[in-house]
Parts: structure tokens; sequence; C-alpha cells
């Protein structure tokens, strides 16, 4: 899940924080687990930022100084209990905690290879200003609160700066404002000033903090100028750090965008200069992280420039366009957009023959698109299918979850489980439920089960692999989910006779 080689400590704190989001469905949050992958990986620079950081730590639960403390004593009893003895790993969850209490406000190092100390967490106070107190455009604390008809609230200047450039939508939600007034939020500054006062905290004076925002303007767009310079280097420049801006911060993207910049980037998809056409794929994709953007870039016709770099880029320009089409299709009508637009076949090939990080960008947003019933038989014609079971016997690549729960919205389709019974794979996820890791095992069991509820022959195959006997001890020792997924196959078999 994590996107690189750890051993079973590992594994078993992210089956441990994955347990704890909300909501789950029975196929995996696939978007936590990409959250996961970029988080961990410390060879993926792309968007592993707050916004990521944020959304994590809210699935996760670990929004709080108790929330970290209850975590940090978890991972210790794990590490005490498994005897790790491994520094790096060790060290890998010692990072990724540490990125959470940074965003919390925490500032304490925490050792987990040593004894418990009764030591409270410090506040940093700095870094504790409550989300709801930052204006969404310029993500500062907002000294002069306004409600817009959308009914969100912005710092006065910056949503009058949007409004002034002939925008009529709220930015944070793109809904069309019925009206322009601006409604001073008098409850919220009375908030702000309180929360002030009582953690020493100095509000920006308002002509600092607007120069501040007027060169961070006067930069994005210089820059969405630039892009469409007549000089090559000036727009291989001024691409590149539009890219590096957009990944920084979620206040930059939207900058970005409402100053133009995702016009002038769809039309660079087709330049003649795959280092130009990498540059400003990866800008978009770190843009896309915006809901509303999402939006914008496929509106402004991207995807199909987009499934051209997928086919014919550099092998980082096509990894980047994957995940660029995983993004864009958290949205429902992107999913029907890519598939109608032919962007399954590629992303298959890119599964079959792309690079380690290119393949796992590419199931991420197989995963996603096949969410879609109409998108899970171009899958399946494209050969999705073979190249999964491929992935379940490369144990280095560390994809079989994502393999498995691809496999398990497949198993869904007529078509999917015709394919999946005509290669015979069913000795292979007998030995997952044997051998495999806990999530390994529950993802195996649930593809079991989807495939014998329809096929008795399926069921037959693994018995005759052995299945009952492990079964059985999944029941005892699984995930809650396997041993849900467990039980329900073996009162699925108790119809056959010869079964022990």
């Amino acid at each position: 899940m994590c996107g690189c080689a750890i051993d079973m400590i590992q594994v078993e704190l992210t089956r441990m924080q994955l347990k704890r989001a909300k909501r789950r469905t029975d196929t995996q949050d696939i978007e936590l687990a990409m959250d996961m992958m970029v988080v961990f990986s410390k060879k993926d620079d792309r968007n592993a930022d707050s916004a990521i950081l944020e959304r994590l730590a809210s699935k996760l639960e670990l929004h709080t100084i108790s929330d970290l403390k209850a975590e940090e004593v978890a991972v210790r009893k794990l590490v005490k209990q498994r005897g790790v003895q491994n520094a790096e790993s060790i060290q890998q969850i010692k990072d990724f905690l540490g990125k959470f209490r940074h965003i919390a406000g925490v500032d304490e190092t925490i050792v987990l290879d040593g004894p418990i100390s009764s030591k409270s967490l410090q506040k940093c106070q700095s870094l504790l200003i409550p989300h709801e107190f930052l204006c969404p455009i310029t993500l500062e604390i907002m000294v002069d609160p306004v409600i817009v008809a959308s009914g969100q609230t912005y710092e006065r200047e910056s949503i009058q700066k949007w409004l002034n450039s002939n925008h009529r939508t709220c930015p944070k939600t793109g809904q069309i404002l019925d009206h322009l007034s601006l409604a001073p939020n008098f409850a919220l500054r009375n908030l702000i000033l309180q929360w002030c006062e009582k953690n020493k905290y100095e509000l920006p004076k308002k002509d600092s903090c607007l120069r501040f925002s007027a060169e961070l303007i006067e930069e994005i767009s210089f820059l969405v100028q630039n892009l469409s310079s007549h000089e090559f280097e000036v727009r291989r420049e001024a691409v590149m750090n539009i890219r590096m801006l957009a990944k920084e911060n979620p206040g930059n993207r939207i900058l970005i965008a409402n100053y133009g910049g995702i016009p002038p980037l769809v039309q660079l998809l087709s330049y003649q200069d795959s280092k130009i056409q990498e540059h400003a794929v990866t800008a978009l994709l770190n843009l896309s992280i915006d809901e509303t953007n999402k939006r914008l870039v496929a509106r402004e016709g991207a995807i199909p420039a987009i499934i051209e770099i997928l086919q014919n880029g550099t092998d980082e320009a096509r990894e980047n366009s994957a995940a660029a089409l995983f993004s864009l299709s958290m949205l429902d009508e992107n999913k029907v957009l890519i598939g109608a637009l032919k962007g399954i076949r590629p992303l298959v090939y890119l599964l079959q023959n792309g690079t380690v990080r290119g393949k796992k960008d590419a199931a991420t947003a197989l995963f996603n698109l096949s969410l879609n019933q109409t998108n899970k038989s171009r899958a399946i014609k494209a050969g999705i299918i073979p190249a999964l079971l491929c992935l379940l016997e490369e144990n280095n690549l560390g994809m079989i979850d994502e393999a498995l729960s691809i496999l398990l919205l497949l198993a869904s389709h007529p078509e999917g489980r015709n394919e999946i019974g005509r290669l015979s794979f069913i000795e292979t996820v007998v030995g997952i439920i044997r051998n495999g890791t806990p999530k390994n095992k529950e993802c195996a069991a649930s593809v079991l089960l989807e495939l014998g509820l329809n096929n008795s022959s399926i069921i037959l195959a693994a018995l005759q692999y052995g299945v009952y006997e492990h079964l059985a001890e999944l029941t005892k020792n699984g995930t809650n989910r396997a041993q849900r997924k467990a039980n329900s196959l073996l009162q699925h078999m108790s119809k056959y006779e010869h079964l022990p």
C-alpha cells in the first residue's frame, strides 16, 4: 500500500491507520491509498504537501494532540511486540508520524524504539491557527472576513480581487453567485480576535498582508503570460515555475487557475518539446488536486492531450499523465469522459510495461475508472485481467492489494467473471489466502467470494487447492473484513457434499 518495499511493521502500521478511516466501502479507499503512497515514498516528489497531509489527517483521525499521543503509544507497543530492529523501518514510521505532528502544531521528537515517556506533547502555537480562520484563497488568517452569496467566507481583499477579474463564481465551490454583495462576517471575526488574544497571536497588519499577496499575484500573473511567449526558453522557464508553484500549496493552485493559467497549460500539452509537455502535464496534475480545477482542466479539453502524452511521452510524462487521469477521474463525469476518449487502453499498456511507479499510477487510475460499469467492459477488452494476474505473481512489486482490488471490481461484471474463469487463477488466489499479508488475504477472500457466488466450478477448484483450512484459519486470525468474507465463503461451500 505504501508504494515501497516495507517490512511487516510498516504494513501493520498502515493497516491500523486505514482501519481508522470512516465510511470505508468493501473496495479500498484508493484516494487514501494514493495519498499514503506519496507520503511514504522518498522518491515520489509530486504533491506531497499540506493538502495531502490534511486529507490524510482527516481520514485517519489524527487531528489532535491526544490522537497523536495515542498513536505513538500504539506504535511503540507494536514495535515492541514485533521485536523490530530495522532502523530504516523505524525511521520511516517516525517520519510519517512527524508529518502529522507538524500540521497539528506538535513540537516534540518521538522515540518509537525507546521507553514510553509520560511527558506531555508541547504545542507550537504559531502552527495552530484553526482551519476555519484561514482564507480559502490566500490560506492566511483572515483580518476582514466577508461572506459571499454561496455562504463561503473569504478575506475581503482576496475575494474582491477575484470578483474584479470578472469572475462570477465562488472560488471554493465553483457555484455561480446570485449576487456580488459582500457581507461582513462579524461572528467569525470576533472568534478570530478571541483566539488571537487567548493564544497571544498578533494578527498581521493588513498592509503587509496585502503586499505579500500582491507580490505572489504579480509573480503568477507574469508566469501565466509567459506561458504563451513566442520565445522557447521563456515558455519552458514559465511552465517549470508554474509546475513548482502548483506543487507547493493549495493557495497557489487557486491563484494560478484564477489568473488564467489552465488554458495555456493545456495548449502546451501539444507543444513539440518533450520537456515542456512533461512540465505542463505535471503542472496540471498538481493543479487538479483542487476540486474546482478538476472541472476546469477537463472543460478546457485537456484529457485527449493527456492521453496522447500517456501513449507517446517520456517515462516521467507518461507516469504523471496516468496520475493526472486518476486525479481528474475523482469526478464521475470525468470517469465517463476518459473512458469515452479511449484513455483506458494506454493505461492498461502502462500497467503491463511501465516503470514500477508507472505501474502504480496506472493501477490507481484504472481502479478509479473501473468504478464506472461501462469502463469495466473497456478495461477487460483492453487486456487488463492478464496484466493484473501478472502483478499477483510479481511479489517484488508490492502491488498484490492493488491488483486484487481491481479484480474485485471486474469480478462483479459478467465479462470479467468469464475472463478470470478462463485464465484459471484460482490456485494463485488460494496461495495468497494461505501465505499473503493480512491485507492480501482479505482482498483475496473478497475476490474468491465474488467469483464463487456466481460460479460453482470456481468453488470446486478452490476446494481442490485446499482453501477450506486456510479459510478456517482466516475466520480466527484474519482482519475483521477478512473474517466476514471467510465465514461467507465457508457457508457457501457447505452446500457441497465433499466438504470436510
